[in-house]
């Protein structure tokens, strides 16, 4: 029997594991020591004792109590919003294309995150919404704080988004009405409502992996290349090119061919044709073939602007492709935008779709001029770039501009430039300690992003008034004096 041990008191936790213990669908052998704070008061308890056959329901029964990780030996983090006790299917890049894209169902996804105040508060009438609706309609579910790529390719910006799967399962619609149960369910009526008369109307509103399979897909998508348009069309492009090296008489390349179709569509589509796949006929174009080292078939390398080639090493149905485009994408794509804080709308859209996010409290335009100020921005919008696949929101504000925020925080007065990450979620934030520069600002982040430094709770515990603020024109101050 494996006994897993718990010892707690009123402000902390200690857990020591040995295991193997069930994860997903595996297992894994390991030890684990941690110590965890602010434990959830009403739940409190000082010794727990469960063996394996009851794991699943003690680690569900224990999850609401760890709220915070102080330090571990080995950080080991589940975070399920839904359960296979729930109507809500789970959805992952490895069976999304089979049970959502390929499936004749209408089906409703959200993408959340786990961290989501929102999502949180969405999960309980999803949940409901997917009852009411079983067997007639499919409720699904994206970690798309897990699973980036996945959420990437239907440009899911922020949480929850959810949309429709119906008509064009390759375009799907945004959902935009309410988060009640019987919202959702009256918007996934409607959606069925249209499917059926589309269908009626002779379109099929189905899936289209048949009509893929059978035509190979949107073919005019892969791009031909050939020993003479090849330098010109993929070294010299900006963009990230997947190329796939084939044989004709080959069979396995015959069984990518749809897939390597669908593939570039969608990749075409979602990245607005920042990642493109390719094909080359190495049997006919044996130069360009032979200069890469092509000796079996398929061979898929990803070529980037100025670096060497890359083989491709993951799956190849359609979905492992899109997903590794995904990642190809994100790894290129530009950073998030640095907005100044000029209304109270700006502030809290920023910081209720993101994690956390990063403000900087800028000295005055007279004490620093233009470009002084610039420097600061600069600083900021390569930090931004750096940390790009957190999605965190990055602002900035004038001293004295927000007084209201700087008190809160901490800041007021003097100090500056400054810097603090907010969780509005938690009304928690932390300070930047360090200098105002690329490596203090990064071993600041670095240490957030690993759950270490000293927080605080946000003033009052809500967040501030915001004072509505003209923006800045770009140029030197100007003295009244």
């Amino acid at each position: 029997m494996l006994n897993y041990t718990a010892h707690a008191d009123w402000s902390n936790l200690t857990l020591a594991v040995n295991g193997p213990i069930s994860v997903g669908h595996g297992e894994i052998l390991f030890r684990l020591q941690c110590t965890f704070v602010r434990v959830n008061e009403q739940r409190r308890q000082s010794v727990c004792c469960f063996n394996r056959g009851d794991e699943q329901r003690e680690v569900k029964t224990m999850g609401p109590i760890l709220l915070g990780v102080l330090g571990c030996s080995l950080v080991l983090s589940v975070q399920a919003m839904y359960s296979s006790s729930d109507d809500v299917i789970e959805l992952t890049p490895s069976n999304f294309n089979r049970e959502v894209i390929q499936s004749d169902s209408l089906w409703l996804v959200e993408f959340y995150a786990p961290w989501c105040g929102h999502c949180q508060n969405l999960a309980p009438e999803w949940k409901k919404a997917a009852t009411a609706l079983k067997g007639v309609v499919k409720v699904g579910a994206v970690d798309a704080d897990q699973h980036k790529s996945l959420g990437g390719q239907y440009g899911v910006r922020g949480f929850p988004t959810i949309k429709i799967f119906g008509v064009n399962k390759n375009k799907p619609e945004e959902y935009q009405g309410g988060r009640s149960s019987q919202a959702i369910v009256d918007g996934a009526m409607n959606a069925l409502r249209t499917l059926v008369k589309e269908r009626l109307s002779g379109k099929s509103g189905g899936s289209s992996y048949n009509k893929q399979h059978s035509t190979g897909g949107s073919k005019k998508d892969v791009v031909e290349l050939t020993d003479d348009n090849f330098d010109e069309t993929v070294l010299r492009s900006d963009d990230v090119w997947m190329v796939e090296f084939f044989a004709p008489w080959c069979g396995h390349c015959k069984n990518l061919e749809p897939e390597w179709a669908a593939a570039a569509t969608a990749v075409k589509e979602q990245t607005k044709g920042k990642v493109r796949l390719g094909a080359v006929d190495a049997t006919v174009h044996q130069a360009v073939s032979s200069r890469y080292g092509v000796r079996g078939f398929p061979t898929i390398k990803i070529f980037r602007k100025g670096e060497e080639p890359e083989d491709y090493q993951g799956g190849r149905s359609r979905g492992d492709i899109i997903e590794k485009a995904m990642d190809l994408f994100s790894d290129n794509a530009p950073g998030p935008e640095l907005l100044e804080i000029l209304n109270e709308d700006i502030l809290k859209k920023t910081c209720e779709d993101s994690q956390l996010c990063i403000i900087a409290v800028l000295p005055h335009i007279l004490d620093t001029g233009a470009a002084g100020r610039n420097g600061y921005l600069d600083v900021m919008m390569k930090m931004a770039d750096k940390y790009k696949k957190k999605l965190w929101g990055w602002l900035w504000t004038e001293a004295g501009a927000q007084m209201e925020l700087e008190a809160s925080l901490g800041i007021g007065g003097f100090g500056y430039p400054a810097m603090a990450a907010i969780n509005a979620r938690k009304m928690k934030f932390a300070l930047l300690r360090g200098s105002f520069s690329e490596t203090g600002i990064h071993e600041f982040l670095r240490e957030l992003s690993v759950g270490r430094g000293s927080t605080a709770t946000l003033g009052g515990g809500v967040m501030p008034k915001i004072n509505t603020v003209e923006a800045w024109d770009g140029k030197d101050g100007q003295s009244f004096f």
